[in-house]
């Protein structure tokens, strides 16, 4: 039996040295390799830190964590942007961790040459937009590059101003459903509401109509597709406050992130199913080859429409894909976006109210007479390696271009106090080859439910200081409450 396990031994040892050796190697080669990108990532970061020494650096809380954390999404910290501003002037680094740098810009001599950039060179960062990407997928918000050239080329045809006029009569019928509920409400007694609640059902109500020609009665009626949307927007803010959630092997795993994908799924279905029952019909009025022909000849009715029937210069047009994403992506950018300039316009008014009763007085010349649904007239190269923060806020805050910005003066626009002023001192809808595709869209929206709020309803501030909450859009802290006496009941 000694002769055996001898024998035995004699083989199995050598085999298991030999295994154990190779381990060793494969473990020494992993470590090297991870010792060699460590060792590329800190000469990298040296070199960057080298270069950005021509930029101003805050106070850091330490080398490991940088400034992580001292800019938070409340009131204190727009107060402290506005701190930074006045101190810096123009830019800063800004170090999240020990290898991420952001430089923070706020003066409209530093932003306008990112801005007009060509968008070949421009690109959008994944820190925070790429937590949108699985909502919005390459949608003109995210796409770069030559996909983005193609889509801003056929998507601009959406926002001419003859399918803008069709638009503008969504508004004022949007706007009028508001209001009726309004007055209902103020008979109840209820005569205090919430802006952002009630004018982001409002907007979404005028989006889908103009997006889908979809009739979806959410400002009487909940809906399963608008408490998605919600959920979505929610939970993208979330996710940008817990770093560990950055993660996406850990965020996909946690409950917030099954939630996510459960309300994405569900508006992509009703995007989806938008899609294919427009493209059917369309496929059913024409033969395929005639649609590029006949294309200019149909009468286009909303956005779907438009993203339909574009072609590119080769003849071709978007796929099912590409429709949905960019329709999401109006969808996403559309509603909050002028909802939140509407309630802050109505805000500043209630506080204000001689500027209050000089703008009704100009909507009552206006309209004096007419219908009440309003209608339009016609009338520095940056060092590469590093995401740049075209800071709006803190440009529009600057009191080296904006004496006494927090001073509520819309006479800063005349074009007497304009004059000398740079073209890039308020860029609402930035600015270059990228600026916002639907801002037309947007100002005509929020100039026809100003005009009418505005013509049937006074308004007053419940609250002497409201808290200001930066998120995906400029909210308030526990909403924006307005109370409302209205003035000429709405038109039947």
């Amino acid at each position: 039996m000694g002769y055996k396990l001898e024998g035995l031994l004699s083989h199995v040892l050598p085999s298991s040295i030999a295994s154990w050796g190779v381990l060793q190697l494969c473990v020494l080669a992993v470590l090297l390799v991870l010792l060699l990108r460590v060792g590329r990532l800190l000469l990298k970061y040296s070199s960057n830190i080298r270069r950005l020494r021509c930029f101003a650096q805050p106070p850091k809380r330490n080398w490991l964590l940088g400034h992580l954390g001292i800019m938070r999404n409340t009131e204190e910290g727009l107060q402290s942007v506005d701190e930074l501003v006045k101190t810096y002037k123009h830019s800063c680094a800004w170090f999240l961790g020990p290898f991420y740098t952001l430089i923070r810009l706020f003066h409209p001599d530093y932003i306008k040459p990112l801005l007009l950039a060509s968008a070949s060179v421009t690109y959008k960062d994944e820190l925070f937009y790429g937590f949108l990407r699985p909502w919005l997928g390459q949608g003109l918000l995210l796409s770069n590059g030559e996909h983005w050239s193609r889509h801003r080329r056929l998507l601009t045809p959406a926002f001419h101003f003859d399918i803008l006029k069709n638009y503008v009569t969504i508004f004022n019928k949007s706007t009028d459903i508001m209001h009726e509920k309004w007055c209902r409400l103020v008979e109840e007694g209820q005569n205090c509401l919430d802006m952002f609640e009630q004018i982001s059902l409002m907007t979404l109500h005028s989006l889908l109509k103009c997006t889908f020609s979809y009739d979806s009665n959410c400002q009487e009626h909940p809906s399963e597709y608008i408490a998605a949307i919600y959920e979505l927007s929610t939970l993208v803010v979330q996710r940008e406050h817990r770093m560990l959630y950055h993660w996406d092997w850990l965020y996909w795993r946690t409950d917030e992130g099954r939630r996510f994908r459960r309300a994405c799924a569900m508006v992509h279905r009703f995007t989806a199913n938008i899609v294919q029952k427009r493209r059917a019909a369309l496929n059913q009025q024409q033969e395929p080859e005639q649609q590029s022909r006949s294309s200019k000849a149909k009468k286009v009715t909303d956005f779907i429409d438009v993203l339909l029937l574009s072609r590119d210069e080769d003849g071709n047009g978007l796929t099912d894909e590409e429709i949905k994403a960019e329709a999401d992506t109006f969808m996403f950018e559309g509603h909050d976006t002028t909802a939140s300039g509407i309630s802050w316009i109505l805000y500043n008014l209630a506080l204000h109210p001689d500027h209050q009763d000089r703008c009704r007085a100009e909507v009552d010349a206006l309209l004096q007479g007419r219908d009440t649904h309003c209608t339009l007239s016609t009338t520095t190269r940056i060092l590469t390696g590093n995401i740049c923060l075209v800071s709006i806020y803190g440009t529009h805050h600057n009191p080296d271009i904006w004496p006494n910005p927090e001073v509520y003066d819309p006479m800063r626009f005349d074009p007497e106090n304009s004059k000398g002023r740079s073209s890039h001192a308020f860029v609402p809808f930035s600015a270059g080859p990228r600026n916002c595709i639907g801002q037309n869209f947007a100002m005509a929206e929020m100039k026809v439910v100003v005009a009418l709020t505005l013509l049937r309803f006074r308004v007053t501030p419940r609250d002497s200081e409201v808290r200001r909450l930066p998120e995906l859009i400029l909210r308030a802290e526990r909403g924006l409450w307005l109370r409302l006496e209205p003035r000429i009941p709405p038109k039947d």
